[in-house]
């Protein structure tokens, strides 16, 4: 009979393609995945200690499964990531949820196979988090289910050790790819079909200033010096590493979308500071202005957080008049979660709950705000859609414009993996709906 398994994802884009990793290591033991949990001979969980709200709803869903192993004992519950990475958190894992059979960590997530196939020559549980990061490896394990579109990890780690972030704490310190595996990797991808790539890292400004090798818009030069249709993406950029040479390799290469990600976080300088980001409101707002001159069809988005510790009606204020200048396409927002090992989590000044929530309503509302008046924008224009799914309950397909707008369409035939012209005619919220021509 053949084996199942079940990966559950919590977190960022760089856990949802670390999935794929531990999808392919099993696939290559002969596994298939399964539907439901219950169906599954694996349940991997793949955690995220970010945000408080992520670890509580990974310990709930582990523990929802000790009705179901004990109804199938035969079944494995593995659980690694961030949340495990942490200092002490394993222990604590394995006391809360004894029936866990496999505990691993950021830093030894590729060696997953090789606990595997430990665990399944013993009964004991098998727990080895690695307190320090191992060597890059440079292969493409992944199990891909995302096409059109790939994510490819440039590099790894942080070294900018933002106050409330634990990051630089689980994944360790910026290790860098080397660029020809990089670009090996991404023209496999597009020798395969695939039509999007977005390329990975915490702080993709820093790539190659461990190694000295390339920079990070030198990379996206090698890349985009293959002369094909594809977009290329890549998240996160850091203010501070932002730099003129990136916004003009943007704009010199078809290829990059005119789509940029920069987290701001605050809008006041006092807040700022006690983050550790290293850049004003001011300075902010100058590269924004030196994107927007260089590349005048360009547009942002951003991750902004609400209630940091000390932060007052006017810090909040100064935020959203950030906001309002900046003009963003769009915008992810949050609540400051207190981060055990963290510098901000030992602040005085922790914000009450229902201050935090009274502003983050008032930056959502006005993101909102934005957000619709960019949609409404995109009225009776022609857009280009890289279509990549069908919505079955909807009857149409749908897929995203170079900005990240969602697009939905009608089509006769299979669309999924084609670029197609849509002209827009109905714009709500985030999303489009639009008409392509079928010749």
């Amino acid at each position: 009979m053949e084996k199942k398994y079940r990966i559950v994802t919590y977190g960022c884009q760089m856990n949802v393609h670390e999935s794929e990793k531990l999808a392919g290591i099993l696939h290559a033991r002969g596994y298939a995945e399964a539907a439901p949990e219950e169906e599954a001979d694996i349940v991997v969980f793949n955690t995220c200690c970010i945000r408080e709200n992520a670890e509580n709803h990974a310990y709930g869903n582990i523990g929802a499964l000790k009705k179901v192993k004990k109804a199938h004992p035969g079944m494995l519950i593995a659980v690694g990531g961030c949340m495990t990475q942490q200092a002490g958190a394993a222990e604590k894992l394995r006391k809360k949820f004894p029936f866990v059979d496999i505990v691993f960590g950021t830093h030894n997530l590729e060696e997953f196979g090789a606990l595997l196939d430990r665990k399944l020559g013993r009964k004991k549980a098998v727990v080895d988090v690695w307190e320090k990061e191992g060597e890059v490896r440079e292969e493409d394990i992944s199990f891909r289910t995302s096409y059109p579109n790939a994510w490819v990890n440039i590099m790894y780690g942080c070294n900018n050790f933002c106050s409330y972030c634990i990051v630089p704490y689980v994944r360790g310190r910026e290790r860098s790819r080397a660029a020809s595996a990089v670009v090996a990797e991404v023209n496999g991808l597009l020798d395969a079909g695939y039509k999007e790539i977005t390329l990975l890292g915490q702080n993709v400004n820093s790539y190659g200033n461990d190694c000295g090798e390339v920079s990070f818009p030198q990379l996206l030069r090698k890349i985009c010096a293959r002369d094909e249709k594809f977009r290329l993406r890549f998240m996160t950029s850091n203010p501070k590493d932002f730099g003129e040479e990136l916004v003009r390799t943007i704009a010199d290469n078809p290829q990059l979308c005119r789509f940029v990600h920069l987290p701001v976080q605050a809008g006041s300088d006092r807040i700022l500071r006690l983050m550790n980001r290293k850049y004003t409101a001011k300075e902010y707002l100058e590269k924004v202005e030196m994107l927007r001159r260089i590349i005048p069809d360009c547009q942002l988005s951003t991750d902004i957080m609400v209630g940091f510790p000390t932060e007052t009606e006017e810090d909040f204020r100064a935020t959203l008049d950030l906001v309002r200048a900046a003009d963003f396409s769009a915008a992810f927002t949050f609540v400051y979660s207190r981060r055990s090992g963290t510098v901000a989590a030992d602040m005085e000044g922790q914000i009450p709950e229902e201050v935090q929530k009274e502003r983050i309503m008032r930056l959502v509302e006005l993101v909102n705000a934005q957000t619709r008046e960019k949609s409404q924008a995109y009225r009776g224009k022609t857009i280009e859609i890289l279509c990549e799914d069908y919505d079955a309950k909807k009857g149409l397909y749908l897929g995203r414009d170079e900005y990240g707008r969602m697009g939905y369409f009608a089509s006769g035939r299979d669309r999924i993996g084609q670029f197609v012209q849509m002209r827009v005619t109905d714009a709500s919220g985030i999303s489009l709906q639009g008409e392509i021509s079928e010749g």
